[in-house]
């Protein structure tokens, strides 16, 4: 396994609030430059959860990692659990601040410097899966995008057409303009149905590849890996080279 260097530290963001965005910040030791990934995490979760499956598994294939908590969860400000479609203003205010602080946090990746800014991914997991595909298609920095557990939004969403002027997933994912989607998602997910993540899969270009693992919201361990490996290989050398 090779050696990792681990800090917990917070960036201030030149918009929104003001407010210190915890991040977590993994890094292989030893190589000049190494490619990295922005890790978002689900409603309700925080920076270290993704930080220590995903981020862990991305680091021992070198690849460095930026696990952040977004808006009114972990160690920030607020309470996850206001925000609801029965006070559309507050979470449409949440949603645009996580959108401009991610980002902000693939920025913060990309001028590091120890990381190559043409080596940039982005993973969501559930939420940070929604969120991961809207950054991932307004930001050109991206060259690769790994969605676990996420999907369309469900029929049934309250105030559905509203909710779609706002983030749009099948809209953003027909914006990827030919860079590569890998999406993860449970047979048995009753948070993201399997039907939901086959929509947002039919709406996506080329190349994309839709894997299922046999279980519920949260991935196996070897799905995690499958992940990680996924992306240290579309962010090696050889990829870049052949995407230049």
């Amino acid at each position: 396994m090779a050696p990792v260097r681990i800090s917990k530290r917070s960036f201030s963001l030149p918009v929104g609030n003001g407010e210190a965005v915890p991040s977590v910040f993994q890094i292989p030791e030893g190589a000049a430059t190494v490619p990295g990934v922005l890790l978002l995490h689900g409603f309700t979760s925080r920076k270290e959860r993704v930080a220590e499956s995903i981020g862990r598994s991305l680091a021992v294939r070198g690849v460095a990692s930026l696990a952040i908590d977004l808006p009114m969860h972990g160690a920030r400000q607020g309470r996850s659990e206001s925000l609801s479609l029965r006070n559309p203003l507050a979470l449409v205010q949440a949603w645009k601040l996580a959108v401009r602080e991610a980002n902000q946090a693939i920025e913060y990746l990309a001028a590091h410097e120890a990381i190559d800014p043409g080596r940039l991914a982005i993973a969501g997991y559930s939420i940070g899966a929604y969120l991961a595909m809207v950054v991932a298609a307004d930001n050109p920095r991206v060259r690769a995008i790994a969605l676990v557990a996420g999907g369309d939004l469900p029929e049934q969403t309250p105030f559905l057409s509203f909710v779609r002027g706002v983030a749009d997933p099948r809209r953003a994912a027909r914006s990827l303009a030919g860079r590569p989607l890998l999406m993860v998602n449970g047979k048995r997910d009753r948070t993201v149905t399997p039907a939901q993540a086959r929509a947002l899969f039919a709406a996506a270009s080329e190349p994309k590849e839709l894997r299922w693992y046999d279980g519920g919201h949260w991935p196996p361990e070897t799905a995690i890996d499958d992940v990680a490996l996924w992306l240290a290989d579309q962010l090696s050398n050889r990829t870049k080279r052949r995407l230049a």
